[in-house]
């Protein structure tokens, strides 16, 4: 298992946190999520095997976020 934080931008209510966290945890390999609306991060804990950091901050772009890892 791997661990990464990334930057996550736009989010500005605790809908917006549910939806990166949503689409974060519908990726396979992805165990665990924790999004932070204050830090405007998420720190994602998952199986390198099953998915990689591209797609983790392509789900999150794709929920309508700016990403940075």
């Amino acid at each position: 298992m791997e661990t990464v934080t990334m930057k996550v931008g736009g989010m500005t209510c605790m809908a917006c946190v549910s939806s990166v966290t949503r689409v974060l945890q519908a990726l396979k390999g992805v165990s665990h999520v924790d999004v932070s609306l204050e830090k405007a991060h998420a720190t994602v804990k998952y199986d390198p095997a099953l998915a990689d950091r591209e797609a983790l901050r392509a789900a999150v772009e794709g929920a309508g976020f700016d990403a940075a890892l």
